[in-house]
């Protein structure tokens, strides 16, 4: 069978492995420039975190030990305060876990040279689509020529050609909701050919109704994110409330990133959108078309889970092609299940928005991730939410039916008097002093 994929990015690519692994023939468009020649787009590469259930999708391939050899493990979350002390939070209680952290421009070009190395598989760049005709299985390119297909799986993304063109169907809803922030990105370069700072951790500094991230990378810099109200970013409009504003409330970064006036200035605003649609497919006469990744379900970045939910779509899609024998307008129907699963992840995404945002560095939050890791230590099967999403591929509505039984457990006092004597033994966080490359 030959698949058309439109978009050649994340999901893309590595659902075009799967297919051809399975014998598929697959002709992957996608609008931009090949990357690997081109380069990513300026300001727009914020760092993905990779954790398990990227990995296990990479793994399934073969991929996982290139892709985590180019990525940076980062065990917990470095807490800046205003006055420039740190707080280090480890994401498990045994300290074993970590995710990574790789630029979305370097894994793109990984996954297209794992797609590109499939004999089944080619890739057309500089491929608008601007029309598909349900009654003819005809798609229109711009630029031209069109084709005709037989089965089109849109991996476009967030504002997909393929899913707008499904909206026109009867009976297919869809929704979108902003949040009032944008996001633009910075960069802290290396010092002195070291890190500026700790590289194994996920830096935040959280300002209450705003926040800024950094992820390491493999050249010693970090890639920092803004996540501010519009009218935040908007209102820093010249070199010196740019400069005032940083010194104010991000010291120890400001000192340490040269080229802020001009990053902040020069680098676009992103949108901060959750995108609904159902179903994820329709099949006519001439074609069956259907959508994967955010293109289906687009998410907030606050859980680490855009790329990891979007290969796990193409796991999920590779197992729905076992069981309806690649029939694939059956898969696909099988495939819609999912999508109890990307809502849960999209409201967990939102509300960790407000926790890395606002709790963070509250004491009552501290003390609630200190129960939460003395439990883990001493109750036979207590797994944090955190974990269950990031270092499992439980399904993300089975964690949240999970950490709900979990919770009554916890309320119910089981284990109160071990716990109050682990907690007073055993501090969660710990102090650290500035990180001195």
């Amino acid at each position: 069978m030959e698949v058309t994929i439109v978009g050649a990015g994340l999901v893309g690519c590595l659902l075009a492995c799967f297919l051809a692994r399975r014998g598929h023939q697959v002709v992957l468009y996608e609008r931009r420039p090949d990357p690997r020649a081109h380069g990513p787009d300026r300001g727009r590469s914020i760092n993905l975190a990779i954790s398990e259930r990227g990995i296990d999708a990479l793994r399934r391939l073969g991929l996982d030990g290139k892709v985590l050899d180019a990525a940076l493990p980062m065990a917990g979350r470095m807490m800046h305060a205003p006055d420039g002390a740190l707080t280090f939070q480890p994401y498990s209680a045994d300290r074993r876990h970590a995710i990574n952290s790789i630029g979305r421009a370097e894994l793109n070009r990984e996954l297209l040279d794992a797609a590109t190395a499939h004999a089944g598989v080619e890739v057309r760049f500089g491929q608008r689509l601007v029309g598909l005709d349900e009654r003819t299985g005809e798609l229109e390119f711009d630029p031209g020529p069109g084709r005709t297909a037989r089965v089109v799986i849109g991996a476009d993304g967030a504002y997909s050609a393929v899913r707008a063109r499904l909206q026109q169907f009867p009976g297919v809803s869809f929704s979108q909701d902003y949040l009032d922030y944008g996001y633009k990105e910075l960069s802290i370069p290396p010092r002195e050919g070291r890190f500026a700072m700790e590289p194994g951790a996920l830096h935040i500094w959280p300002r209450g109704r705003s926040m800024m991230i950094a992820l390491p990378n493999a050249d010693r810099s970090f890639t920092c994110t803004l996540f501010w109200p519009h009218k935040s970013l908007a209102a820093l409009d010249s070199p010196g409330k740019i400069k005032a504003y940083f010194a104010e409330h991000y010291p120890d970064a400001f000192e340490l990133m040269p080229d802020l006036v001009p990053a902040y200035l020069d680098n676009p605003v992103g949108h901060l959108v959750t995108m609904r649609c159902a179903p994820w497919h329709v099949t006519t006469e001439a074609v069956t078309i259907g959508l994967v990744g955010d293109a289906a379900h687009a998410i907030v970045p606050f859980y680490g889970q855009g790329a990891n939910c979007g290969f796990e779509d193409c796991v999920e899609l590779d197992r729905c092609l076992d069981e309806a024998g690649d029939d694939f307008p059956a898969a696909l129907e099988l495939f819609e299940r999912r999508k109890a699963d990307t809502d849960v992840i999209a409201r967990l995404a939102l509300e960790n928005f407000v926790e890395m945002r606002d709790k963070v560095g509250s004491r009552t939050f501290l003390a609630g991730k200190r129960v939460e890791h003395a439990l883990e230590r001493v109750v036979p099967g207590y797994v944090s939410r955190y974990e269950l999403v990031s270092f499992s591929t439980t399904p993300y509505a089975q964690v949240e039916r999970r950490v709900a039984r979990q919770r009554r457990w916890a309320a119910a006092g089981a284990g109160a008097a071990i716990l109050a004597l682990v907690l007073a033994r055993r501090p969660l966080t710990t102090r650290t002093k500035r990180y001195k490359p």
